[in-house]
């Protein structure tokens, strides 16, 4: 027999709290590995609080990008949200200010706010940003731990695609790619075609789903069906969660623009939804095949994955490009189940 912490002698129970202890060990020994490259962005922060909050993954670094706001923006953001998650040494590394052809991004500023967070204006962090640029801290954690980094991508493509420019081996040493973007048979949220996240930067999403990389893509045929209602976000400011004020608060602008936008009094998950499916893929069902984007003409931006349903005669440019998954079907109250699970979390 061996003696508990109270020091009383009792086989079983000390062999039960033993083996717990060593579970927990175990897991916290072989957590996932994660990197967040993201453009906080209201979805983006509940996405980025769920992963902080679930014991599954262990967040080694979040890199940004422009998109809900711009690229300083965004590292401001993401630097502030690791303090208030309670993780400040967190790295953050700043990414591209531009586009992969050099043109100036799109900002969705009047989605999210002129600060990303709903115009609350939280106040400036106290950390500051890695020296590495984001391809370049992605590239050197993909090769200190090969193959067991997962990047998850709530944002344009753009720093994905420079590190696959820049080192040849990323891609197939990635352990997974997790990329909210596209729509798949559903209308856009820039215009009819196309989803914000590929149209804001088609030439490096392009790059990332021919790169080989172990891909599955998220698109607005899921997360449009992913909604919380006042009633949600009223129960998550309510519970014991240690950010539910703060979400609701930072929600306030991002629910107005959805009853503006699209007639919905409530918000669209597309990040937290994204999140889910690293955290819980069996809440999703999957379709795989090549996946191309059209990089120019009225459909830029435009997701078409080839789903394998017929043999083509000639060539076309899906033809010998390496397959991706993409969700197809979302388990809705299992993914809220989950989002409310991490989110109320004290």
């Amino acid at each position: 027999m061996v003696l508990n912490i109270e020091g009383e002698m009792d086989g079983t129970h000390i062999e039960s709290d033993g083996f717990n202890l060593h579970f927990q060990a175990h897991k916290q020994l072989h957590r996932r590995k994660v990197i967040i490259d993201t453009d906080p962005g209201i979805d983006d922060m509940m996405a980025i609080f769920m992963a902080f909050q679930s014991q599954d993954i262990e967040v080694i670094g979040l890199t940004t990008v422009f998109g809900n706001v711009d690229t300083p923006m965004s590292t401001i953001n993401a630097l502030h949200l690791c303090e208030v998650a309670g993780f400040p040494t967190v790295p953050v590394a700043e990414g591209s200010l531009v586009t992969l052809k050099g043109t100036l991004p799109r900002i969705a500023d009047f989605v999210h706010g002129a600060d990303g967070l709903g115009n609350t204006f939280q106040a400036k962090p106290k950390g500051f940003k890695s020296e590495s640029n984001a391809s370049d801290f992605l590239i050197q954690k993909v090769a200190e731990f090969p193959n067991e980094v997962t990047v998850v991508a709530l944002g344009p493509l753009t720093n994905i695609a420079e590190a696959i420019q820049k080192d040849p081996t990323f891609a197939n040493n990635l352990a997974q790619l997790v990329v909210l973007g596209g729509s798949f048979f559903a209308t856009g949220n820039v215009n009819p075609p196309a989803e914000a996240n590929i149209y804001c930067d088609p030439e490096a999403a392009d790059i990332v789903f021919t790169s080989g990389a172990n891909t599955v893509v998220i698109g607005l045929n899921l997360t449009t069906q992913v909604i919380f209602t006042a009633g949600d976000l009223q129960e998550i400011r309510d519970s014991k969660g240690r950010n539910g004020a703060y979400l609701y608060d930072c929600c306030q602008f991002y629910k107005a623009w959805h009853i503006k936008s699209d007639n919905l009094d409530g918000i669209f998950l597309h990040d937290p939804t994204c999140m889910a499916a690293l955290l819980d893929p069996s809440l999703f069902t999957y379709k795989t095949g090549a996946l191309r984007v059209e990089t120019k003409g009225i459909c830029v931006g435009h997701t078409l994955l080839d789903m394998g349903l017929k043999n083509w005669v000639g060539e076309n440019p899906w033809i010998g490009q390496p397959p991706v998954k993409v969700g197809w079907t979302v388990d809705v109250e299992g993914v809220k189940a989950l989002v409310k699970s991490l989110l109320c979390r004290p």
